[in-house]
């Protein structure tokens, strides 16, 4: 699909974007409890933070045969594409942050493509709804956020705020590919070592509630904002969630991709040397050997 003609000024077209997203978050027959699940054959295009770049976005649809060039099929064939930290740009107009509008795009591809795309819950989503502050080089991206749909909406800025709660809180918190080499889990990020104890575990295998989004307590929040993972942890994690490769953002990677030993590799998608993974659900690599296939967006 052509993302570039979305009049994305237009209220009625921005509401209704993020309310068939929303319905085909939760209605995809890959949801399962908090996370979408998705099986071999096929491909799988990677990612990891995006904030705003709409020319690495619209390479990784391309990619994924999404793009204004495909003629892909909007059912369960052709790639999959996971997408995360959508917003909170460092590209401001005097002062507000327009960002909104690559949310929009990504609900117009989830309700286009509802079992192919996957748009991970991400810690800067999760502030941006529950407005949680946070400072992104000396800007307070919530408020700069704010005040662009306020400037673009006006008196429907409210009801437009509303449906990006609503289409945010409709996102899974992973992905999970299940493998014959073993399983993959695409996710935002991990809970960090001193969150593990108030980590619930078993929330990738039941519903998310509205306890779970609560800043510093909720198992959902613990898990976006998670940071500094040790092998340890990871082999944990492995056994109680059975996963044998994380693919991961939140942190930064200058190269576009770092190794976090023993399984897990950190992708960042947004800046000059940002990367994309593409990786055959039928053969998934090792975390090492993904590091070697990722592919630069620049």
């Amino acid at each position: 699909m052509d993302l570039s003609q979305l009049d994305l000024r237009d209220p009625d077209l921005v509401v209704r974007l993020f309310r068939e997203g929303a319905a085909a978050s939760m209605d995809a027959v890959c949801r399962t409890g908090s996370i979408d699940i998705i099986e071999p054959p096929g491909t799988l295009i990677a990612t990891g933070d995006l904030h705003d770049n709409p020319v690495h976005m619209g390479r990784v649809v391309e990619a994924a045969g999404m793009g204004a060039s495909s003629t892909g099929d909007s059912g369960a064939n052709g790639p999959h594409l996971t997408l995360h930290e959508l917003i909170h740009s460092d590209r401001l107009m005097n002062g507000m942050d327009m960002s909104y509008r690559a949310l929009a795009r990504a609900a117009a591809l989830k309700a286009a493509y509802p079992e192919r795309v996957h748009l991970l819950l991400a810690n800067h989503e999760l502030s941006q709804v529950i407005g949680a502050g946070i400072i992104k080089d000396g800007v307070r991206v919530v408020e700069a956020f704010d005040a662009g749909v306020e400037f673009a909406f006006a008196e429907r800025a409210e009801e437009i705020e509303t449906m990006i709660d609503e289409f945010v809180r409709a996102m899974p918190l992973a992905l999970r590919c299940v493998t014959p080499k073993g399983d993959v889990l695409c996710a935002h990020s991990l809970p960090g070592l001193g969150m593990m104890a108030r980590f619930d575990t078993s929330i990738l295998t039941r519903a998310l509630t509205p306890e779970d989004y609560e800043p510093r307590r909720g198992s959902a929040h613990l898990m976006v904002w998670g940071r500094g993972y040790d092998a340890e942890q990871l082999e944990d994690l492995v056994e109680r969630w059975g996963v044998n490769l994380f693919i991961l953002g939140h942190e930064r990677a200058d190269n576009g991709v770092r190794l976090v030993p023993p399984n897990a590799i950190v992708l960042n998608s947004d800046h000059e040397r940002g990367v994309y993974l593409p990786l055959d659900l039928s053969e998934p690599p090792s975390a090492s050997e993904a590091v070697g296939m990722v592919v630069g967006l620049a």
